[in-house]
């Protein structure tokens, strides 16, 4: 049984997923692979933002000035992961023509949709508490501000979503591009200055025992996992693929599916080599000098320019920084309007819906930064990636049931490598958080 694929029907089932940009882009009918793939490319790097956010900074860096290059193969388990979940959600955004938020609307019960929705926005709000404080630590270290103020003033990114969203998708994606690749040029550099023993790099992406039997390195892993498999991504990539317009027949939807796919491939291959390349800088540079307990963003933006005899390597690391942490915005917000409108079908203005998410998450952060100042936002940049692994499975789960539902899918229903894949991913997901909790409870 092949999915309905006319318009009629797909327009039946209520309103597209961010109906400003729903089916923007157009998709060239002929031409050859390179002119159909640019076509394409664009809501992989959007996805990709939010896997390099300053979330990940905090891990990478406790992780690598803590245990070296060990956990390495953390972040690539983590990525391999990411890229198979997210292909499973461009399959799913191109195959029903509705996002995720919708389909769990649609499909479950509302005792079980409101608590997917609230969960969904515990989600994007730790997501936006790692941002905020990230992007107010790079304005601290690059301009001198104090961090209370830049938690505040972080706010009004507000008008540059709005700026963004004004120009349009490509428009849109190309800033996010562009930012990515001026990120990845500041960490080459950085990785170039500290020099790391690269035979101990290589060996790090092999997994090692200690990682679930320390529970330190345990905790520190999940964290990196929560940085990196993101819930909210899993929503946004099943809406902003859907703003390409691909024909509607089953072979259009396969060819976008297929093109979708080698997009978000490629961006997180990228953004694995960012998240890599944090890890490692911070394993040269950090614990091979003996300070194995640098965790504090600012602690390591000082340490750099006495360990690598010079303020290049700290300078680019602070702007990379404001970069991930400006970049990482679009993606919270993009989603907190999937997840609004999807799960409770209320639309609001975008520039209200990222003044309540920022109010929201503004409040911890300012608690925290009058309270412990610069010593309290490490923990809670960590503690915040460990809160997004507890809510992944109410995402990852979801999106394996529809994903694999070949009743309604039918053609385009994921394959049974990816199937197997997916349930496995999501059945290591609710180990691994269930054995923080049991570390947790009885203080083992």
């Amino acid at each position: 049984m092949n999915p309905p694929s006319d318009v009629a029907a797909e327009a039946a089932a209520g309103p597209p997923s961010l109906p400003e940009v729903h089916r923007s882009v157009p998709v060239p009918n002929a031409g050859g692979f390179l002119r159909k793939l640019f076509a394409f490319m664009g809501p992989g790097y959007l996805v990709a933002v939010g896997y390099m956010d300053p979330g990940n900074w905090a891990t990478a860096l406790a992780g690598g000035s803590g245990f070296g290059y060990t956990l390495l193969s953390v972040a690539l388990a983590s990525s391999l992961m990411a890229i198979l979940l997210q292909a499973l959600c461009a399959r799913i955004g191109v195959a029903t023509g509705r996002d995720l938020a919708q389909l769990c609307r649609e499909r479950f019960p509302k005792p079980v949709a409101y608590p997917l929705w609230f969960l969904a926005e515990v989600a994007i709000c730790a997501t936006d508490l790692a941002e905020l404080i990230g992007t107010a630590i790079a304005l601290e270290l690059l301009f001198g501000i104090p961090l209370l103020y830049g938690v505040v003033l972080t706010a009004l990114d507000a008008f540059l979503i709005l700026w963004l969203q004004h120009k349009g998708m490509r428009w849109l994606e190309a800033l996010i591009f562009g930012f990515i690749v001026l990120i990845f040029g500041c960490f080459a550099v950085q990785i170039v200055m500290s020099d790391p023993e690269w035979g101990a790099v290589l060996r790090g992406y092999v997994p090692a025992s200690s990682i679930v039997t320390d529970r330190t390195q345990l905790y520190i892993a999940m964290g990196i996992l929560g940085a990196t498999v993101m819930p909210h991504n899993l929503y946004l990539h099943t809406a902003v693929v859907q703003s390409r317009a691909w024909s509607h027949d089953v072979a259009g939807k396969k060819e976008a599916i297929r093109f979708a796919t080698i997009d978000s491939t490629l961006a997180l291959s990228l953004a694995l080599l960012v998240n890599s390349a944090i890890l490692i800088t911070a394993a040269a540079t950090f614990h091979t000098s003996g300070n194995t307990e640098v965790a504090e963003i600012q602690e390591a933006y000082q340490l750099m320019t006495p360990l690598l005899g010079g303020t290049l390597a700290a300078t680019l690391f602070a702007v990379a920084l404001l970069l991930c942490g400006l970049n990482s915005t679009v993606t919270a917000t993009l989603s907190g309007q999937v997840v609004m409108e999807g799960f409770l079908h209320i639309r609001l203005p975008p520039f209200f819906r990222r003044l309540v998410t920022r109010a929201i998450a503004i409040v911890p952060a300012v608690i925290v930064t009058w309270i412990y100042g610069e010593s309290g936002t490490a923990h809670l940049l960590i503690l915040s990636q460990v809160v997004l692994s507890m809510q992944l499975p109410f995402a990852v789960i979801p999106l394996m049931m529809f994903a694999s539902d070949k009743a309604r899918l039918g053609a385009l229903a994921a394959p049974r490598w990816q199937v197997v894949l997916g349930w496995g991913c999501a059945a290591l997901i609710v180990a691994l958080n269930l054995k923080v909790l049991a570390d947790v409870i009885l203080g083992d």
